[in-house]
């Protein structure tokens, strides 16, 4: 590691830009909400009027600065501007660009997601509790110890192999999902805009499903790892129906698992949330763990669980108006039970079910392949990082 040299943050990156934008200008705004946990692309953003924020480019890395989001990895690389394009943010973000023949804004991206990185920034964080903030300048003047650019740039290209196969499954799940939409809606609401059709019933849902409660206490949890997760609401509705493990945090040991939980969730049981983000949908896909106190399963008994979960989904935004307020919104579950369901005929929801079931499979392999991809990423760059693993440049 003879040729990695010491360079205080300053002089190898640019902290903070400067960049010009005018008040009230339309830009791409990219919110905090915009970033996930350690996942490289933001997940969207918004046209609005310049008042305030970072400013940045296509190829800088925004990295949260406040607590508790930095420390639950709240860092991207941003890609979603024109060329010569600035776009704007939270005036919470520390922006990170490459400095020209000295660092590769690929590589930075990566190093700011590693703990060489995160454990400086995190360290430097002073204020209130509950307010803290990353020191800046404290940041800037901090030596690290870098590859030379021709490293930067194969260690870069390491990772981001990894992390664009990632995110085409990732996609192919979300192109999945908007299939059995279309075919949903294409089959079970065009059809039916000026009333049910022939063969069809209706049903409350209370008559179709049984239900996982778990609800009343919290079982006895760790943060260590085992084979049962404990589901929660911010693991449901992101951009396809399967349960995000990533950002589970609590788990069971065995014993609890087996004899804490009233009921156990089965295949294709329809999750959704009561408190919180109220309405929040995803199906029990692949397997693992059961469920918190805030989310209810919908085991079906009378109705493909497939059709069930696109219905649901069709009128979440029906479902949420049965929020009853308080402290935060949430949902009594006989009220989510008395929604009135229009059921098809059974051969119909068959023919669905043949067409969905492959969808489903195809998602639950991808996934597989991005727990895995995910694992030696996360394996490989903190030893990429410091040097332990080197690559040829």
């Amino acid at each position: 590691m003879s040729e990695w040299k010491e360079y205080v943050l300053d002089k190898f990156t640019n902290v903070n830009p400067t960049e010009s934008l005018s008040k009230n200008t339309m830009a791409k705004k990219i919110a905090m909400e915009m970033l996930q946990p350690f996942s490289k692309r933001v997940s969207g953003y918004t046209i609005e009027p310049y008042n305030g924020g970072m400013k940045f480019r296509n190829g800088d890395t925004v990295v949260a600065r406040i607590t508790p989001c930095l420390e639950n990895g709240k860092t991207a690389f941003i890609d979603v501007l024109d060329e010569n394009e600035v776009g704007f943010g939270s005036t919470e973000f520390i922006v990170i660009r490459e400095k020209y023949n000295v660092s590769d804004k690929q590589f930075i991206y990566y190093f700011s997601v590693s703990s060489e990185f995160r454990d400086i920034a995190i360290l430097s964080m002073t204020g209130s509790s509950g307010r803290q903030r990353v020191e800046i300048d404290v940041l800037r003047k901090h030596i690290f110890l870098f590859p030379p650019l021709p490293e930067q740039k194969a260690i870069a290209g390491v990772l981001s192999g990894l992390d664009d196969k990632i995110d085409l499954l990732h996609r192919q799940n979300k192109t999945l999902e908007a299939m059995a939409e279309a075919l949903f809606r294409q089959w079970f609401v065009e059809p039916c805009v000026d009333g049910l059709l022939d063969g069809w019933k209706e049903q409350s849902l209370g008559e179709l499903v049984s239900v996982v409660d778990n609800r009343g206490k919290t079982p006895p949890n760790i943060e260590d790892y085992t084979p049962y997760p404990v589901i929660e609401v911010n693991a449901l509705g992101k951009d396809d129906r399967l349960v995000d493990y990533s950002v589970i945090k609590k788990y069971v040991d065995e014993e609890t698992f087996n004899n804490w939980f009233r009921d156990r969730l089965n295949k294709y049981d329809i999750l959704i949330s009561t408190v919180g983000s109220i309405g929040a949908l995803s199906m029990y896909i692949i397997e693992k763990g059961n469920i918190a106190q805030n989310v209810i399963g919908l085991h079906t008994e009378k109705i493909s669980p497939f059709f069930l979960y696109q219905f649901l989904k069709f009128k979440v935004d029906e479902i949420i108006q049965y929020d009853i307020g308080g402290v935060q919104p949430s949902i009594k579950v006989p009220h989510i039970l008395s929604i009135t369901i229009p059921i098809p005929p059974p051969e119909k929801q068959n023919q669905f079910d043949k067409i969905i079931v492959t969808f489903m499979h195809k998602m639950e392999n991808n996934y597989m392949q991005i727990r895995t991809l995910e694992k030696l990423r996360n394996t490989l760059l903190p030893k990429l990082m410091s040097g332990e693993v080197r690559v040829k440049a």
